[in-house]
């Protein structure tokens, strides 16, 4: 006689799914924008497609938190990483011009878990309402044999807008001399994780509720501290056509982000010593034994945006982000050469 098998049997339980949507629809409803023209529930997420720009280009995005995840897991915080995912996919429009609409979100999971899922979306929630954009649409999964147990993974897709007249990078516009600005990141952001719980939990035996020497935090507290968002410091400097490019420094450092926005006749020059790297930093290059060219392609190394002005226009930009309480600073200069990035 055969065996019966169920949904639930099989590892995949509906019920959970359900509870999980539960607990995340009023903090999805509490991101809706004036644009918003669907409910949670529906098979795809409805957006008005009238735009005030007077030449609109859509700009998307998507990319994943990645194995901060696991440090989520260890320390049982999980709203830090929804808010990580939002901000880094603004950034990374923000670095065209783009101002946010909407986002949608992947997570799956071995076993969903609604509490789990539920801090999550509310981190996610928070940055859309920080940000004015909407979380419009996602999908949850249940994948036993896919996930390990206890993995959870998360991803996400923004669509923002940016007017044709304030589009970013404009190559034809930089030349030698132009202004590398540097603005200060919040951490790790979303890069450098398996190297750093490499570090800290194996070669170094910390826990997370550890102090992480010479930064005055937990393990916890600086590896889970959120990637920031810069839309509301920079978004006026794109209006004000203050800004010729910008980079957004992710993965592969300053070292291959900054070449990814330079014409292949111009070098991005930085001065190492217009800035200090954080002691988060210098701990996890200290205790891996990480070298300088080394770190510089893998971690932020404390700059997490780079603004390209204009020589006649850096010290306003400077100021007016020194207004808005930004801490910036000259980084560099745009010198002749092939679209690579020196240190000096």
């Amino acid at each position: 006689m055969s065996q019966k098998v169920s949904y639930a049997s099989s590892g995949v339980d509906i019920n959970r799914q359900d509870e999980a949507l539960r607990r995340i629809k009023p903090h999805v409803k509490a991101t809706k924008t004036p644009g918003v023209r669907s409910d949670i529930g529906l098979f795809g997420g409805l957006y008005d497609a009238r735009f005030p720009e007077a030449k609109p280009i859509l700009v998307s995005s998507m990319d994943g938190v990645g194995t901060k995840m696991k440090v989520a897991r260890r320390a049982g915080i999980w709203d830090t990483v929804g808010q990580d995912l939002v901000n880094h996919c603004i950034n990374d429009i923000l670095v065209q011009g783009a101002r946010p609409l909407f986002f949608l979100d992947y997570i799956a999971a071995q076993q969903l878990e609604p509490e789990v899922i539920e801090q999550i979306v509310k981190g996610m929630a928070t940055a859309c309402q920080q940000s004015h954009s909407a979380l419009i649409g996602g999908e949850l999964a249940e994948m036993p044999g896919v996930y390990a147990e206890g993995e959870v993974d998360v991803a996400g897709t923004i669509v923002g807008v940016v007017d044709e007249a304030d589009l970013l990078p404009r190559l034809e516009a930089m030349a030698e001399g132009d202004v590398l600005i540097g603005l200060p990141s919040s951490g790790l952001h979303t890069n450098g994780y398996s190297l750093a719980r490499k570090v800290c939990f194996d070669l170094e035996k910390l826990g997370v509720n550890d102090p992480l020497p010479g930064t005055g935090k937990t393990v916890a507290e600086a590896l889970l501290a959120i990637h920031r968002s810069y839309l509301t410091p920079v978004m006026p400097l794109v209006k004000a056509h203050q800004l010729v490019a910008m980079a957004h420094i992710t993965g592969g450092g300053l070292t291959d982000n900054l070449p990814r926005v330079l014409p292949k006749t111009l070098d991005a020059e930085i001065d190492t010593a217009s800035w200090q790297i954080p002691a988060l930093f210098r701990f996890l290059m200290e205790k891996g034994g990480l070298g300088i060219e080394d770190a510089r392609q893998a971690l932020n190394l404390g700059v997490g945006m780079v603004l390209v002005a204009k020589a006649d226009q850096a010290e306003a930009v400077l100021a007016a982000l020194h207004a808005a309480e930004e801490p910036a600073w000259v980084l560099g200069r745009l010198v002749a050469g092939t679209g690579s990035v020196v240190y000096r």
